[in-house]
């Protein structure tokens, strides 16, 4: 998304009854129009500009730190040998993430468009490239905000002296479950081998209420729904006036989680025991980095929902700690919701500006999205929803199809558009050229890293278990499949058909 801090487009539509005189701008190897003048008017909204840097600098980092950081950073680090992790994850900080980062970046804000036309801008037969990036944020506005209803659901249940999964006298709870501090007491050592905590019996039996299988989906969950409902009517407002109404929000919903995520540190550190957790979660155990589970990033709710609650139902005013928790696991998901939902609306806007640059009508398409997403979150949302989400979060919009669009986008900036001129496009825009680590990431490092893990990962490959033990059926496992090749094959259909069409050399076809 562009910071629209400078030059931005204007896209008139030309009828009879009108013509539109353009200048270009030819110091670069965009055509840019730097002044439109109609003879007559024709009322089209401008794109939103930012009102300070502070708020684009907010926005970002809202939707950098996601709830991946909460759930999954702590959780695989500790299962893939600790302090051993770091060392893979920052070969990738470095030469995959901060490149890739800086390349998308650099790109919405030269080019001032969506994320489908800003690659037609760049290179014509790989426009692809953006049509794959932007099925992926569909994929992604589908299954992400059912986080944000789990975690307003919990957050309802906070609201109470008792916590509810810190204990085992309520009507979900069964004969095996045993409360925390019984666990120490003198109890038949059989029978506790054989217990569950309240705490988790609350997350499967009361928030899930799953079922044995994908095979049966089940009812619906009215709370839940309704839990879903509001973080999609909390979405849409913050992004429906667009980075007029995002800037605001994004003061509260970016800096309420740093400032959580500081008190939980704090306290976590001051507590008795502490140094011997933290040497005891980070001691390196080096020969897990053999294990390619260990260089993979995956999903873990269960730490958000299952490890957390328990820790905060044992410490002292822990409905208060309960409360503030659950706001920033809300506040975060809707930091990285509403930035996705904003990357959709703004490509498709940018494909049709004459239709959509119309009064009401981006709100209009919001609205569409959101409910659109809703209808295909409640499915989530069912008895056997949990398994639906997993396939998601494992295929959809996973690692393996993430890899495959970085290496195109590098390729295509790198080699087919340059990387030089690219620097110069940047140096236009900041008023000097950055240092060449990020250039020689583009055009060697980044793609290299990239491919070669996205080959490992699928020499590699297991199929997805839920909680490693429940294995789908074939239909489901086709399923994810269809949604990791969704976004995938958009990249090949889009240069084959572009080929198959275009007159000319495959190097005039590319930049033409």
């Amino acid at each position: 998304r562009a910071t629209k801090q400078y030059l931005l487009f204007i896209f008139c539509f030309q009828t009879g009854e009108k013509e539109i005189t353009t200048k270009m701008d030819p110091s670069n190897g965009l055509n840019r129009p730097l002044e439109i003048v109609p003879h007559t008017e024709v009322k089209m909204k401008d794109r939103g500009q930012w009102s300070n840097k502070l708020e684009f600098v907010l926005s970002v980092a809202g939707e950098i730190i996601g709830l991946g950081n909460v759930w999954r950073f702590p959780y695989l680090c500790y299962k893939n040998g600790g302090g051993a992790f770091f060392i893979p994850y920052l070969i990738f900080l470095f030469t995959c993430g901060i490149p890739v980062f800086f390349l998308e970046i650099s790109l919405g804000q030269y080019t001032s468009e969506g994320g489908i036309t800003c690659w037609r801008k760049i290179s014509p037969l790989f426009e692809g490239i953006g049509y794959a990036t932007q099925v992926i944020v569909a994929l992604l506005n589908f299954y992400y905000i059912i986080v944000l209803a789990w975690g307003i659901f919990y957050l309802s249940f906070s609201f109470s002296w008792n916590l509810p999964w810190a204990s085992c006298n309520n009507t979900w709870n069964t004969d095996a479950c045993v409360e925390f501090q019984r666990r120490n007491e003198s109890i038949d050592q059989s029978y506790l081998e054989n217990a569950t905590s309240p705490v988790i019996e609350f997350w499967e039996r009361r928030v899930l209420r799953i079922s044995s299988g994908i095979e049966e989906i089940g009812t619906l969950h009215w709370d839940l729904v309704l839990c879903l409902l509001l973080a999609w009517v909390l979405c849409y407002f913050c992004i429906w006036k667009g980075v007029k109404s995002t800037g605001k929000v994004v003061y509260v919903t970016a800096t309420f989680p740093y400032v959580m995520l500081l008190i939980l540190l704090i306290r976590g550190v001051t507590l008795p025991g502490a140094s011997r957790g933290i040497q005891f979660y980070l001691y390196p155990d080096l020969g897990r980095l053999a294990d390619p589970q260990a260089n993979r990033y995956r999903k873990c709710p269960g730490l958000a929902f299952i490890a957390y609650p328990r820790a905060v139902s044992m410490m002292p005013i822990s409905p208060l700690w309960a409360c503030f928790f659950f706001i920033m696991i809300v506040l975060l998901g809707l930091d990285s919701q509403f930035v996705c939902v904003e990357s959709l609306v703004t490509a498709m806007v940018d494909m049709y500006p004459t239709f959509f640059r119309q009064k009401n009508r981006r709100e209009l398409l919001i609205l569409a999205v959101a409910i659109v997403s809703f209808l295909v979150g409640l499915i989530m949302l069912t008895e056997g929803g949990m398994y639906v989400f997993q396939l998601f979060d494992y295929y959809a919009a996973s690692g393996m199809c993430l890899l495959f669009v970085a290496v195109f986008e590098t390729v295509c900036i790198a080699w087919i558009y340059g990387a030089n001129r690219f620097y110069d496009n940047i140096e236009d825009m900041i008023g000097y050229r950055p240092g060449p680590y990020i250039k020689y990431c583009w055009l060697f490092f980044t793609p290299a890293t990239c491919f070669g893990t996205f080959a490992f990962s699928l020499i590699k490959y297991t199929p997805l278990k839920y909680n490693n033990e429940y294995v789908y059926p074939w239909w489901g496992y086709a399923l994810g499949w269809l949604l990791a090749l969704s976004s995938m094959i958009c990249i090949p259909l889009w240069v084959v058909s572009k080929l198959s069409t275009a007159k000319g050399s495959l190097r005039e076809v590319s930049l033409m």
